[in-house]
């Protein structure tokens, strides 16, 4: 990645935003996107189904996931932003 390794944007968000692609997407592609094992993505997984942010439904021996876009950001500093908003920003679909 270069001197630094750190980036602006959380593996939860890079999770977000694989799922906001590709609502199928399987556990190990999001983990191939974002640059992780397949076990720190389940983890983010429970993190997100717990808070609220997705929806996990069983599609036979698979999962799919359902975004809620409409859930608030749960830093102080961002409460006034909804998962949509983020994600609308982080892929450039709120532009004019």
């Amino acid at each position: 990645m270069g001197e630094s390794d750190w980036t602006f944007l959380t593996n939860h968000t890079h999770v977000m935003v694989c799922l906001a692609q590709d609502s199928d997407a399987t556990v190990r592609q999001m983990a191939g996107q974002v640059g992780i094992t397949e076990r720190a993505v389940q983890r983010i997984l429970r993190d997100l189904e717990v808070g609220g942010a997705i929806r996990r439904r069983r599609i036979g021996r698979r999962n799919a996931y359902e975004l809620n876009r409409e859930v608030r950001l749960r830093h102080p500093l961002e409460r006034e932003c909804s998962l949509g908003e983020l994600l609308d920003a982080v892929m450039l679909r709120s532009r004019p």
